[in-house]
């Protein structure tokens, strides 16, 4: 009995070794791993750190207030001084407070607590928690205050029975007063209110659509720096011009969807085409300009620092103070962050400033596109060639020609 050993046929490759199959498993674990500590640390690190805060209310006030959030807060909220309620609405509708602490003029009239839902709901629900322990321990007051009450009108009614008790004793006549003294204990209603400064909008109470808008922005912007760098054949202004137009169309198409059929959008409609389309043209920028100095491999670096560096710190669901210092910050001025802060600014804050994130984003824009120009690698070709005549470069989009097709 013969046993035929198997060959590959001509022009076939040969099989992938068992060993360096295993391998590629075992790295490939490893490379999981790492996406999920890139991607997750943020979220699961984060913790709120002196988020901005404001109080109304005199020199008394405002000390006892800092003690108790000193107490109760610990260092998650950073107070901030105003001279009226109408300076800290202000503050919150330009974005410098996620809410305040307002206190009345004497110990009888309600606090209010402002909050901005569509700032950050979790500050939000956070200071709602504020408000019930505040509520709590002005029960607490209360209750003190009526029992003290209670038992100093004991305490006179007592003495009165007991000088008339002595009085009979003494032979002489009782000073019995026309009327009895009033013995009603007098029990003031001090309730806590809640007043929700700017509200997420009735097509999206939640926030939900809104914390959401950035993930297709920058699948969008991937999308279009990918496909620019590796389809895309020709000089370098081809594929700034594919990024360009193909970032302004998206804009709007993006725009449109996000705001017209879901409504997780508001204001107006143009600034956020703008915003959209910015944005996608600072990512798709971002992956064209790492090719331009690296070659293909770019795609693979632009890809990587932007799905896990720059859009887990974008704080696009959390604020920025719940990221660990400095990593919120740096996450606001690359483009996944600075989009979201600026979407969400156009759509409820309009008297926010803006100015940094449109220029994070016109920067990033204009440098990857610079780069994307450059095109060092053609430069390192013969004349006339430009690395999206690659070979690695025509590998990789034969390769997504198959998948498509």
């Amino acid at each position: 009995m013969t046993h035929s050993a198997k060959t590959t046929g001509p022009g076939q490759p040969n099989p992938t070794p068992w060993s360096r199959a295993l391998g590629v498993a075992v790295a490939l674990s490893v490379v999981a791993g790492l996406i999920l500590l890139l991607f997750a640390w943020p979220a699961v690190t984060a913790v709120p750190q002196n988020l901005p805060v404001g109080v109304v209310g005199d020199d008394a006030q405002v000390t006892q207030v800092e003690a108790t959030v000193a107490e109760k807060a610990d260092g998650a909220i950073a107070l901030t001084r105003y001279d009226s309620r109408d300076d800290a609405v202000a503050a919150i509708e330009r974005r410098e407070s996620y809410g305040a602490i307002v206190l009345g003029a004497s110990p009888t009239d309600a606090p209010e607590i402002l909050t901005a839902s569509a700032a950050s709901p979790t500050v939000a629900q956070m200071l709602d928690e504020l408000a019930h322990s505040m509520q709590a321990a002005i029960d607490e007051q209360i209750r003190s205050a009526v029992e003290t009450q209670i038992t100093a009108a004991q305490q006179d009614a007592a003495a009165r029975v007991q000088s008339i008790l002595e009085a009979v004793r003494s032979g002489q006549t009782p000073q019995i007063p026309e009327s009895a003294p009033s013995a009603s204990v007098q029990i003031p209603v001090v309730t806590v209110t809640v007043t929700d400064i700017v509200p997420f909008a009735a097509s999206d109470p939640r926030g939900v659509g809104l914390g959401v808008a950035l993930f297709p922005l920058v699948l969008g912007g991937l999308a279009v720096g990918i496909v620019s760098t590796l389809v895309v054949r020709g000089s370098a202004v081809r594929r700034v011009t594919t990024v360009v137009v193909a970032a302004v169309g998206a804009g709007l198409v993006l725009a449109g969807i996000l705001q017209g059929l879901f409504g997780a959008l508001q204001g107006s409609f143009w600034l956020n085409a703008a915003a959209c389309a910015a944005t996608i043209a600072a990512i798709a920028a971002t992956v064209t300009g790492f090719a331009g100095l690296l070659g293909p491999a770019g795609v693979g670096v632009g890809a990587v620092f932007t799905m896990l560096l720059a859009n887990p710190l974008s704080a696009a669901a959390i604020p920025v103070e719940f990221l660990v210092r400095p990593w919120g910050a740096i996450g606001q001025w690359l483009p996944p962050g600075a989009g979201a802060t600026l979407l969400r600014s156009l759509s409820y804050f309009p008297d926010a400033a803006t100015a940094q994130q449109w220029i994070v984003l016109l920067v990033w824009a204009a440098g990857g596109l610079a780069l994307t120009l450059v095109d060092l690698p053609a430069r390192r070709l013969r004349a006339g060639q430009t690395a999206a005549e690659h070979p690695l470069t025509v590998t990789y989009r034969r390769r997504l020609f198959a998948m498509l097709y």
